[in-house]
């Protein structure tokens, strides 16, 4: 298996002396218990621990002390508690014990020298529950789906991700890559579907996995839903989200179904608990804080472009096209850059944000806004010349800086640009397969725009 980056991620949390209890987030199938068993190989001890199965359950069930819990883990796994500081204890599917969540501060405050780490694909269904959680005494990280970088990686393309990491990007680098980012935005970040197609490199081989994939989704709603009329509603919701994806949603009549908004907006929040899709809501301002609006429409970002790609049937469009932008009413792309923009915000806040001006007499709507050193910086996902990006204009007049990003199929440079009340700033024009690099680029941009010393 391929590493992901969330692993460097995982190693300053080791290093750290005063670390908590590690809790981690993600959707099902997104590689939480495979990310935890290569991270293990950092230590000494390694227990691991899967609460489905009744041995591995009953030491959390019976719970009387953590010194008594820490000897059962031990003796259980035959595993020597001389060694407790170079032990890794991982506890997976932890929801299945509810209880186990509150043994977690008895780690940070007994045993801080044991690294703990615990993780459940159906975790985030407990939070509407009746839980203790351990407030203050744990740590909370998001493992998403497979980036542009971490597919590279994965498919052994190693000048190619050695070239991305490069700023400012190689001139000759731009056609190759260009080339293997469409094939990741045809395919997705699911990383079972990356792994497969690193070994077979067959795209048709594939639809049976995606079936797959989008079933457990769907047999999963039973363990999500409050009631039998609630299965019924999130079921509907997890069909209608691929199709709507990219697209700002109203709840009532979602997905062209009889529900009501109320039904249908408890069914897509349950659902963004469980980290299968973000309600997106728009700002309104150019400023921090980032404040959503949650009184307006809200956009619909599902988990995995190729997910959507594939539900939704426009993967053979993909296949040859120049321009990403041209597919889908340029909806792919956009999604997948939001997707590539999440990748690396690992904390469990972490959300995207786009703005939105609506009057009587016009909207605008810029794609996305990134915060960097206090700066509230718009960005586009967009073919064509500047002058045709009205909404970024509309942004840029009331926006107290001079920066903007756009994201198109061509080459990295800057160019100047003049909204239509005259004012002056510079556009950031990113290759799309440099979504991963935004932060890296934003700050090469503020430098590149310093004036020369020299002259």
């Amino acid at each position: 298996m391929f590493k992901r980056q969330l692993i460097a991620e995982l190693d300053k949390w080791r290093q750290n002396k005063l670390r908590k209890p590690l809790v981690i987030r993600g959707a099902r199938q997104v590689g939480k218990t495979t990310l935890v068993n290569q991270f293990a190989a950092q230590y000494e001890q390694y227990i691991y621990l899967n609460l489905e199965l009744s041995e591995d359950k009953e030491p959390f069930e019976n719970f009387t002390s953590i010194e008594n819990l820490i000897s059962a883990l031990f003796f259980l796994k035959n595993k020597r508690l001389a060694k407790k500081s170079t032990t890794l204890i991982f506890i997976d599917e932890i929801q299945e014990v509810p209880k186990a969540l509150n043994t977690l501060r008895y780690f940070y405050e007994s045993a801080p020298d044991i690294s703990v780490i615990a993780a459940g694909s159906m975790l985030e269904t407990l939070f509407d529950k009746n839980i203790s959680f351990p407030i203050g005494r744990v740590e909370y990280k998001v493992i998403r789906p497979v980036s542009f970088p971490e597919f590279l990686s994965a498919i052994s393309e190693t000048a190619a991700l050695e070239q991305l990491t490069q700023v400012p990007i190689a001139a000759f680098a731009q056609t190759k890559l260009l080339s293997l980012f469409h094939t990741y935005a045809l395919i997705g970040g699911m990383p079972e579907i990356v792994q497969h197609y690193s070994t077979n490199k067959d795209l048709v081989a594939l639809g049976p996995i995606y079936d797959s994939l989008i079933s457990g989704y769907m047999d999963d709603v039973e363990k999500y839903a409050k009631s039998n009329a609630q299965i019924l509603h999130i079921r509907h919701c997890i069909q209608s989200s691929f199709a709507q994806a990219g697209k700002r949603i109203k709840f009532e009549g979602f997905g062209n179904a009889v529900y009501k908004s109320r039904e249908m907006g408890e069914s897509l929040r349950t659902l963004e608990k469980a980290l299968l899709l973000q309600l997106i809501y728009p700002c309104t301002t150019a400023t921090i804080p980032m404040i959503p609006d949650i009184k307006k429409s809200p956009r619909l970002q599902i988990l995995d472009s190729g997910l959507l790609n594939y539900f939704v049937g426009i993967q053979k469009e993909i296949i040859g096209t120049n321009d990403l932008n041209s597919i889908y009413q340029g909806i792919l792309i956009e999604h997948l850059i939001g997707q590539e923009i999440l990748a690396f915000q690992y904390n469990a806040l972490s959300a995207l944000q786009f703005w939105v001006r609506e009057k009587k007499e016009s909207t605008a709507e810029v794609d996305y806004l990134f915060q960097y050193d206090g700066l509230i910086i718009p960005i586009e996902v967009k073919s064509g010349k500047e002058g045709t990006l009205k909404s970024l204009h509309s942004f840029m007049d009331i926006a107290p800086h001079d920066m903007a990003i756009r994201f198109y199929a061509g080459a990295l440079n800057i160019t100047d640009a003049i909204t239509q009340k005259g004012k002056q700033y510079k556009i950031l024009n990113l290759p799309y397969y440099l979504g991963s690099q935004l932060e890296k680029y934003i700050a090469w941009f503020i430098e590149t725009k310093k004036p020369d010393p020299k002259s």
